[in-house]
């Protein structure tokens, strides 16, 4: 069974909340242990589809950078349509070209760029709580220490989840939402980017409220910071106050005090004046789009680099599911023995050890059977590069025999 106090001390904003239970049996750590166990399978599992599917898909990547540029042709001219490159794969560096402006009314925003950002926050209690653990008198006791501050938050916080609520209440929703708003049409050059290559241009830039025109502000805002506040005092906000920060990405204007017209390096194909995804026989679909003026060479280098580190990201996952996974599922030897404090420790560091060289193996045997497909040579030596240390362990067997 357990029980729970709770106490208050001077601070308001601060309390402590203590829990007592009883030690759990040895059946029900056994019970406890199974559960985990079966998880770890899962786990398992799930680790070898990660690392087996995560090398079929580099290098059919791989593949497919390769082959784009084989085939890109680069514009010399991107201000008129070449129809001779209609459904070819094409490069070329320009500036962004917007129609139009992009306004927000309420708080008479104006940017000529590709995105137009609203960022809201509100003035809000956030609770913190850290926990310990202690044993006495036979049981259990977790004290847990609330703490609440008040913090400017983009997201509404729910007080009612707060362990104590009274003094902490936050509002149930913002007086203003955030928003991104896009241009309906973007042009680099005489082509339209498609949605999924605008979609790639997210470097947005805080706007400076600095220069901005104090008649143009409504009276029941300030601007402090660049931001505008619901408050007449930014410097000492209220729960419930709120603030809004515009920001711009892909400026497209011919003049702004903003900086110059953002230039992008786009890889595309070319189907009128669509700049649309590309299929390639590989299976992927190159639509590139980089904020910076790159050759095509330069593009699908930065792209093999990308796709190197999204590798080595996935096989580190990998690896880190695989070895929690074996900790989990032999967590069982643990536990029979867990009453003998010196046997205890001697089985903790060992399964760690064991859990490490077997899923370092595995690992290795997971992603060499997954390039078996693609490179069988490489399969090989990574084959046998898994299988090292298991010839290693076998070849000192017979040395300790004659000793």
């Amino acid at each position: 069974m357990s029980s729970a106090q709770t106490f208050s001390d001077l601070d308001p904003n601060k309390h402590k909340h203590v829990s007592v239970k009883s030690n759990p049996g040895f059946l029900e750590r056994l019970g406890e242990t199974a559960g985990g166990t079966v998880l770890g399978i899962g786990l398992f599992f799930l680790s070898i589809y990660i690392l087996f599917t995560n090398e079929g898909r580099a290098l059919q990547t791989a593949s497919s950078l390769d082959e784009g540029l084989s085939q890109v042709v680069s514009l010399e001219s991107f201000s008129s349509l070449n129809q001779q490159n209609n459904n070819h794969l094409v490069h070329l560096s320009a500036k962004l070209r917007t129609s139009q402006s992009l306004y927000d009314p309420n708080y008479r925003v104006e940017v000529q760029a590709v995105k137009l950002q609203r960022q809201v926050e509100m003035y809000q209690w956030v609770e913190y709580h850290d926990s310990k653990d202690y044993q006495e008198n036979g049981e259990t006791k977790t004290e847990t220490t609330y703490t609440y501050n008040t913090e400017w938050k983009s997201e509404l916080i729910n007080s009612r989840n707060f362990d104590k609520e009274i003094g902490h209440q936050n509002p149930s929703a913002m007086a203003v939402e955030s928003v991104t708003v896009v241009a309906p049409e973007v042009r680099v050059g005489a082509f339209i980017l498609s949605k999924g290559l605008v979609e790639q241009i997210n470097d947005f830039q805080t706007l400076s409220l600095k220069d901005f025109p104090a008649s143009y502000v409504d009276p029941f805002l300030s601007i402090d910071d660049d931001y505008f506040y619901h408050t007449q005092s930014p410097r000492r906000p209220e729960v419930g106050d709120v603030r809004v920060r515009f920001s711009y990405a892909g400026l497209s204007g011919e003049t702004s005090i903003l900086g110059p017209t953002q230039t992008v390096s786009v890889v595309a194909m070319q189907r009128g004046e669509q700049l649309m995804p590309f299929k390639t026989r590989s299976g992927d679909t190159l639509e590139i789009l980089y904020q910076e003026e790159l050759s095509a060479k330069e593009v699908f280098e930065k792209e093999h680099q990308s796709n190197s580190l999204k590798t080595w990201g996935l096989r580190a996952a990998g690896w880190a599911l695989m070895f929690l996974s074996i900790q989990l599922t032999m967590r069982i030897i643990y536990t029979l023995v867990d009453w003998v404090p010196v046997l205890r420790d001697l089985v903790s560091v060992g399964l760690k050890i064991f859990a490490i060289c077997i899923s370092c193996s595995l690992s290795l045997l997971t992603i060499g059977a997954g390039w078996l497909f693609y490179r069988p040579l490489m399969a090989v030596a990574l084959g046998a590069l898994a299988l090292l240390p298991l010839f290693l362990a076998r070849s000192g067997l017979p040395a300790k025999k004659n000793e």
